[in-house]
């Protein structure tokens, strides 16, 4: 660990800054800036717009509900074999889609693959770049995690000129070949703890002496220390690193061995404990789920994903549908929007950390401002109204950047992780169902003035609520937020999951 404190807050944490970057700009250029492919697929596929809203919903909502595997993933075998495979999902997936016969297969290529690729590659760039940093984690995330804005603002316009000069499927394959350079960025990302994945600690054991690790057990504390034949409390494998470097195999060849029974006894605790956290855990997350404001905030999270991301994908056609512009222009108002959601991200970010400033009352404000920006987005008549209500809507849309300050407020340091787990849960399956049913209100209506009247008050219903009920007059059991926060660890797991 000495060597690992030298290099924190400087030195090569800026090239894994900057490789975090384009990493998340490569990946979520093309998912970011779907509005300008989505009017595309419409005329290539001749589906309906909810079936075809499909496309732009996964792509955004698979990687936030698939967090805990991707995360996973990231903690087994690290950051750099992820963005490698990360990469191959992009680029492939992209690449698949130019050759779509149907949207089903659209959905399944650009939508699922794409969106899961995109997923790893934000839970391996937050926890590399979480490893290298400490005093300041939160500027290197940060600027990692605007990325994605910068992304869909340039590839919004890059995409727009692609499909002019060689048609959808053209961009999407010369898209893919630029989304292969996410392995170039994996690179850049040099372990700085070597992760514990199944074959490493395999071999590991292999290489001590089978009498050390099976054979001769300690009786009353399974711990085995690793690289060392005697086991220390400082350096032993958690139950979750016995678990995993124990198989079937494993165990086939110790029931053949004279202390067989002292093996399976080893097992058996080592499962029972497993068990335990297992019960601790889902103990944990039904207490997160009593406290009031939580339950709020996941609410308000559900119903602003469900109304304020729509407008990302069908802006352009809105405007292309009432006839107030007739192609994408040559700034298109995702890239319009991305640039206003930087800004947001940046500013709200300031003003959060203000004393006076209530987080959660600062967040339904932002809430009931993008609902109002949706409400007058069917009656305005001129593309400059368009653009500036999707300023104004994009520059609300950066509150994203407050929900790990506010579930912080409410949950407590101790129980970040799972808390924001819930809220990336309810985030992403609102994001999945508002675009189809903004489609299908289309439909339906052949209009997209009712779409977006039922957008805006599901985003107004959900700041009335949040507000309601994070009001002061409500009578709440003290909880264990109100301990100092020196008595918690901040760890690079729990900063991840967070940004």
């Amino acid at each position: 660990m000495t060597s690992s404190t030298k290099v924190l807050d400087g030195g090569w944490g800026w090239a894994i800054v900057a490789a975090s970057f384009m990493a998340q700009l490569l990946a979520y250029g093309s998912p970011q800036s779907v509005g300008v492919l989505y009017p595309e697929w419409l005329h290539t596929y001749q589906e309906g717009k909810g079936m075809t809203a499909w496309v732009g919903s996964l792509v955004a909502g698979v990687g936030l509900i698939a967090s805990p595997i991707c995360s996973a993933c990231v903690d087994n075998f690290g950051a750099r074999p992820v963005t490698i495979f990360s990469g191959v999902m992009v680029a492939g997936g992209l690449m698949l889609s130019a050759f779509a016969p149907n949207i089903q297969f659209l959905i399944f290529s650009y939508g699922i693959v794409v969106g899961l690729g995109c997923g790893l590659v934000y839970a391996a760039t937050l926890t590399i770049t979480c490893q290298y940093f400490d005093k300041r984690r939160g500027l290197a995330l940060g600027i990692v995690t605007t990325g994605t804005s910068v992304g869909a603002f340039i590839y919004a316009t890059a995409q727009n000129e692609l499909i002019v000069l060689y048609g959808l499927n053209g961009c999407l394959l010369i898209i893919g070949a630029i989304a292969l350079n996410l392995m170039a960025c994996s690179g850049f990302m040099r372990p700085l703890n070597m992760p514990g994945y199944y074959l490493k600690q395999k071999a590991a054991l292999e290489r001590d002496t089978e009498e050390q690790l099976f054979v001769k057990p300690p009786f009353d504390d399974l711990k085995i220390a690793v690289g060392s034949a005697t086991a220390t409390p400082e350096k032993s494998l958690t139950v979750k690193e016995l678990l995993i470097t124990i198989d079937s195999k494993d165990l086939s060849i110790q029931t053949e061995k004279k202390d067989g029974p002292l093996a399976r006894l080893a097992i058996m605790k080592a499962i029972k404990k497993k068990q335990k956290a297992y019960t601790k855990y889902m103990q944990s997350l039904y207490e997160i789920l009593q406290d009031q404001e939580m339950v709020a905030f996941c609410i308000a999270i559900f119903l602003f994903s469900l109304g304020a991301f729509p407008p990302v994908l069908f802006i352009e056609d809105v405007a292309q549908s009432e006839g107030l512009i007739e192609e994408v222009s040559v700034i298109p108002l995702v890239s319009i929007g991305a640039i206003a959601t930087c800004i947001g991200k940046l500013a709200l970010g300031i003003l959060v950390d203000v004393k006076w400033i209530n987080g959660i009352y600062l967040y339904a404000f932002t809430m009931f401002a993008g609902g109002l920006a949706l409400l007058l987005i069917p009656i305005t008549k001129s593309y400059i109204g368009l653009q500036i209500l999707t300023v104004i809507l994009g520059f609300f849309s950066g509150n994203w950047s407050l929900t790990s300050y506010i579930t912080t407020k409410i949950v407590g340091l101790h129980r970040l992780t799972q808390a924001h787990g819930i809220l990336m849960f309810f985030g992403g399956f609102g994001i999945m169902l508002g675009p189809p049913v903004v489609g299908w209100f289309f439909d339906w209506t052949q209009s997209y003035d009712l779409a977006f009247y039922f957008s805006g008050s599901c985003v107004l219903l959900g700041a009335f609520l949040l507000f309601l009920l994070s009001l002061p007059c409500w009578n709440r059991r003290p909880s264990e937020n109100d301990k100092p926060e020196v008595q918690y660890t901040f760890t690079c797991e729990k900063v991840a999951s967070v940004a």
